[in-house]
This record gives structure tokens, sequence and C-alpha cells, in this order.
């Protein structure tokens, strides 16, 4: 049982000196020439402003997870269209029944405001 596993562990091994031997190798042969500049942060293009540990508002935190909460409906409806055919009329109101829930909680979160950006 155990003995399934050994081609598994040789290629994560294998992988994991590859990356490290990777990355010794271009710190060893890659050039180093720091500056103030390319020391700085970057983001976008866009000079950074303020402080990194910025205080953000709750509402991005919840629009967040409400986003990764309806993003996962899409996992399920693309199984769905898969073997929508070979499941028949069932699947289609089973489908039929989770649109519902899933419209049910995104107009109860639009109700409750959680959308709303002040």
């Amino acid at each position: 049982m155990l003995i399934d596993y050994v081609p598994i562990l040789i290629i994560l091994i294998f992988s994991m000196l590859l990356a490290g031997g990777l990355l010794l190798i271009s710190n060893f042969l890659g050039p180093r020439r720091y500056s103030k500049k390319k020391l700085a942060p970057y983001e976008c293009g866009v000079t950074p402003v303020g402080d990194a540990r910025e205080k953000f508002s709750v509402k991005y935190y919840l629009v967040a997870a409400l986003f990764i909460l309806f993003d996962v409906e899409a996992v399920f409806l693309f199984a769905w269209a898969v073997v929508f055919k070979k499941l028949g009329v069932l699947a289609f109101v089973e489908i039929i029944a989770f649109f519902i829930v899933i419209l049910g909680g995104y107009f109860y979160v639009l109700k409750k405001g959680a959308l709303e950006w002040d």
C-alpha cells in the first residue's frame, strides 16, 4: 500500500530539488545592482502612498467573502452542465432549486445592504 506512493514522493522530492536548485543558481549567477528605486515597493506602475499596514473597511472583506461564496456556484454549475443530458429532468429541477437558494441568498445580501459601498 505504501509502495504505491513512492512515485509521488519521488516527483515531490525532484520538484523541490529542482526549484531550490534553480533559485540558488539564479542567486549566484544573477546581477546585483541594488538602488533605492529598485528596492522601493512597486504596485502597477503607480508610486505607493500611505502605509502598507493600513486598515481596510469591514465591507471590503464582506464583499470578498460574498464573491467567493457566489463564485463557488460556477464550479457546481460546470459539473452539472457536464452530466446534464445523462441525468434528465430531475437534474433540471434540482438546478432550479439550487438557483432559487442562491438567488434567495443574493437578494438577502442586497436587502441587508452588504454590497453598498459608502
